[in-house]
């Protein structure tokens, strides 16, 4: 959300100013109030250290987050105002709101990465004692989607296309809807991050069958986005953000999936992370989740992915027309 007071202080900002300019004293006198729109996983976990650590602080932003169940709302939340940056898959909401001149998508943030243990295809146990055991045996199953045009529709399709099965997609709105209705056998399968699908397939009703990583190396599975309004006119607020995120999304990289930081930092890591994720648990039963959900976070962006990403919008007949202004180019 914008309003008259952060545009001013925005507007006293050079337009030169660099990233040691963003986060000196005199930046920070002033802070720009924001909502950043998140999903409680780890995947989200650059925001959450960045606003722990102090780094939107730094960066002269005052941040609260606006918590969502799915992609497709956090897209509209940027569109009304309601969220000022979100972090989230591309989805078919994104790019129509994007033709319609309201969200811009300005970074990466969460990718797919060899040698990064990475999002998991999952089946029920109904499914699994049918003789489901790998991808190419899901020809006519049930595969749950949050909304149609969703990044978990992308993957089915495009595992379903590498296999030469057909899926049936069924919407279920919500991530806590489809666990549901997979633990009982409602639908026969689904694609998800890490710290959620190991937890699941630990319980002998949900199985790992596959990695999306197989059939879509490099993925960029999120993005960074906001209002075309905050990507054209308010430049310097969105590198400020990008910066204090990057800042967080190195922190975490350290810790948790290149592990370069120490045993320490990890443990400190996986506490701050605790405090939004999995926070109906004991810290000791969230912390595996916590830690084996830990995939690479970054805002540089595989271009190729999301053009692929676009591409496959247009053949499926869900978004169609021009999509070249869904990324803004100029914070690439």
């Amino acid at each position: 959300m914008t309003n008259i007071t952060r545009r001013t202080a925005i507007a006293g900002l050079s337009a030169a100013a660099t990233l040691p300019i963003i986060g000196s004293p005199a930046f920070a006198q002033t802070k720009t109030k924001l909502t950043v729109g998140a999903l409680r996983f780890t995947s989200h976990a650059a925001s959450f250290v960045a606003k722990e650590r102090g780094y939107f602080d730094e960066a002269g932003l005052d941040v609260d987050f606006a918590f969502f169940q799915a992609a497709q709302p956090m897209a509209v939340a940027i569109a009304s105002g309601d969220a000022d940056f979100a972090v989230t898959a591309i989805s078919g909401g994104l790019v129509s709101l994007a033709q319609k001149d309201a969200v811009r998508v300005i970074a990466g943030a969460l990718r797919e990465e060899k040698g990064v243990d990475g999002q998991k295809i999952l089946v029920s146990d109904a499914a699994f004692q049918a003789g489901v055991k790998t991808p190419k045996d899901l020809d006519g199953k049930a595969w749950a989607v949050t909304q149609a045009g969703s990044s978990f529709h992308y993957m089915g399709s495009k595992i379903a296309a590498a296999e030469g099965v057909t899926l049936e997609f069924k919407p279920l709105q919500k991530v806590g809807a489809i666990i549901g209705a997979l633990k009982s056998g409602q639908v026969d399968a689904w694609s998800i991050v890490p710290h959620i699908a190991k937890p699941l397939s630990g319980g002998g009703a949900v199985h790992i069958i596959g990695n999306v990583a197989d059939y879509l190396p490099d993925y960029q599975v999120t993005t960074v986005f906001t209002s075309k309004a905050t990507a054209e006119g308010e430049e310097e607020k969105a590198r400020a953000f990008l910066a204090a995120f990057q800042k967080g999304a190195d922190d975490f990289n350290a810790a948790l999936v290149d592990k370069t930081a120490g045993d320490e930092a990890a443990e400190d890591m996986v506490k701050l992370i605790h405090k939004y994720v999995y926070t109906d648990r004991p810290y000791e039963k969230a912390k595996p989740s916590i830690v084996n959900g830990a995939m690479r976070i970054t805002t540089e962006m595989n271009k190729a992915s999301v053009d692929d990403q676009l591409a496959w919008y247009d053949s499926e007949g869900l978004v169609t027309g021009d999509m070249s202004m869904v990324v803004d180019g100029r914070y690439l």
